[in-house]
C-alpha cells in the first residue's frame, strides 16, 4: 500500500487562508527556520475559538479530527489524521516542566512571520517562545531542539 502525495505547500497555505489563529510549533517550526531535525508530524497550537475554521481549512487534505471542537476543548488538544499526522494544542495555557504557564495569546502577539516562498508564510512563536514549548515535556529530544534554538537566537541580529 503507498500512501497520497501530501501537498505541504497548499496545506500552509489553506491554513494562512483560513484566518485561524494557528502557530506552528514542534520540530517542524524549526525546520521552518533553516534547522536541520527530522519528524514525521506536524504540531500546531490552535486558539480554541478556531478550531472549527482550521479543521475546516485542512479538511480537504483528508485529515479528519478526533474529537469535536467542545471535547477537543475540554480535552486541550486532538489529533488531525490520515497519511499524514497533524497534533493540534488548543488549551489556553500550558505549564512548562518547571511550572511556567506559557499561553497562546501571548505567544500569539509575539508571533513571526516565516516566508516559506511562492508568497506563502506562516506563523510561528518568537524563538524564545518556541524554547518554551519545547519545555512542555521534557524529553531529552526537546533538551537538543531547545540547544540548536538557543544556537540560531545566538547568530540572528
Amino acid at each position: 500500500m503507498q500512501g497520497s502525495e501530501f501537498d505541504q505547500a497548499g496545506f500552509f497555505a489553506a491554513i494562512a487562508a483560513s484566518g485561524a489563529r494557528a502557530l506552528m510549533i514542534g520540530r517542524r517550526a524549526m525546520i521552518a527556520l533553516g534547522l536541520s531535525v527530522m519528524t514525521q508530524d506536524y504540531d500546531f497550537w490552535v486558539h480554541g475559538d478556531d478550531i472549527d475554521a482550521f479543521n475546516a481549512a485542512v479538511e480537504p487534505f483528508g485529515l479528519f479530527p478526533n474529537r469535536d471542537a467542545a471535547a477537543a476543548r475540554a480535552f486541550g488538544r486532538y489529533v488531525l489524521e490520515n497519511d499524514e499526522r497533524v497534533d493540534v494544542l488548543v488549551s489556553r495555557s500550558v505549564p512548562t516542566v518547571d511550572g511556567v504557564r506559557v499561553a497562546f495569546d501571548d505567544l500569539w502577539t509575539r508571533k513571526q512571520e516565516v516566508s516559506l516562498g511562492y508568497q506563502l508564510s506562516l506563523c510561528l512563536p518568537s524563538i524564545d517562545d518556541l524554547i518554551l514549548t519545547k519545555l512542555f515535556g521534557g524529553r531529552p529530544k526537546d533538551a537538543e531542539d531547545i540547544r540548536q534554538l538557543l544556537a540560531l537566537k545566538g547568530t540572528r541580529p
